[in-house]
Formats: structure tokens, C-alpha cells, sequence
């Protein structure tokens, strides 16, 4: 079994998923994900159609993995503990192209680094509109002088907060969400 800090952390990102509160995971939470994602960004249909597909696929491989219908909590956990526990190298590579895959479609002018205004996007999205406490986790990634972050500094950072059991170590991703996001 993974740690106690590891499955709190899952938890939180179970959490951080379920777009609609409702307290599962849910096609409902794809489905306002995937539409709000798109029209926050004013995205032409061709290119909200593509979205909408990697956001489709990215939520079947990483999030159901396999499972149909809703998902509960302990259900995302103990698939996620499943893998982890077969393969802990396997299950943070598979969770750094988890993570590639995400930011990649959040990334919409593919200059392989994220901006403010991308992050903020994504995380109401996600369900999450306050903005003050959304662009405070942005900031923690220290972004340089012309307000962008790169692309694997956040991947690595959301790999560190699903796989990483060091409490030791700084989290960027744990210390956001326990900000209140």
C-alpha cells in the first residue's frame, strides 16, 4: 500500500477532479471539463473538437483507467495504489506521460510553457473559480520575468504530487491545493 501522505494526495487530486462537486467522478465531469475548457478559450470548432478528443482520451487511460461508469473515491484510489504498488517506476512513468498528455492540451499556443491566463483557464475548467487562490498556485511555480512557467516544471511537479512519498521535500502541487484551491 502507498503511504498515507501518497493516498492523501490521491485523494485531493480525486477531489480536484470531480468537476461538478458532486462527489463522484463522473462522463458529467468530462463533459464540463471538456466544454468549458473549449469555450473559455473561445477555441474555433475544429480545434474544440480535437480538445475535446484528447481531453476524452486523457480521461479514459489516466482517470477510469479501464473502469466504466462513475468512480468513487476509494475506487480512484485503490486503482491508483493497484499500480503503484505493482511498479512504482512503471506508475511514475505512466504518470509523467499522464501529466505530459494534460498539459500538452492545456498548453494551447504549444510553446511548451504555461502562462497565467492557461493555468487560470484550466482550473475553472476544472471547477475551480476562485481566482485569487488559482493564480497564488500558479505563482508558487515562480514564473520568469515574462509570466510564463515551462511546460515540464509544472508536468514534473503534478508527477512529484501523485508519486513522490517525501514529505521532506517541497510539493508545489500539495502545498496549492492545501492553499484552499
Amino acid at each position: 500500500m502507498a503511504s498515507n501522505y501518497v493516498v492523501g494526495k490521491w485523494k485531493t487530486w480525486y477531489k480536484a477532479l470531480d468537476v461538478n462537486h458532486d462527489g463522484k467522478i463522473s462522463m458529467e465531469d468530462v463533459e464540463e471539463s471538456r466544454s468549458k475548457f473549449s469555450d473559455l478559450h473561445h477555441l474555433d470548432p475544429k480545434k474544440a473538437k480535437m480538445v475535446k478528443d484528447n481531453f476524452q482520451t486523457w480521461w479514459d487511460k489516466y482517470i477510469f483507467r479501464g473502469q466504466t461508469g462513475d468512480i468513487s473515491e476509494a475506487q480512484f484510489v485503490e486503482a491508483l495504489n493497484k499500480d503503484y504498488v505493482k511498479n512504482k517506476e512503471g506508475f511514475k512513468k505512466e504518470m509523467l506521460d499522464c501529466f505530459n498528455m494534460f498539459f500538452d492540451v492545456i498548453d494551447t499556443n504549444k510553446d511548451r510553457s504555461i502562462s497565467d491566463q492557461e493555468f487560470l483557464i484550466a482550473f475553472r475548467a476544472y471547477g475551480h473559480e476562485n481566482v485569487a487562490l488559482d493564480t497564488s498556485f500558479f505563482n508558487k511555480y515562480k514564473p520568469d520575468k515574462t509570466g510564463l512557467v515551462p511546460l515540464m516544471d509544472i508536468v514534473n511537479s503534478w508527477v512529484q504530487f501523485v508519486c513522490d512519498d517525501d514529505e521532506s521535500k517541497r510539493d508545489v502541487v500539495n502545498e496549492g491545493f492545501a492553499s484552499g484551491v
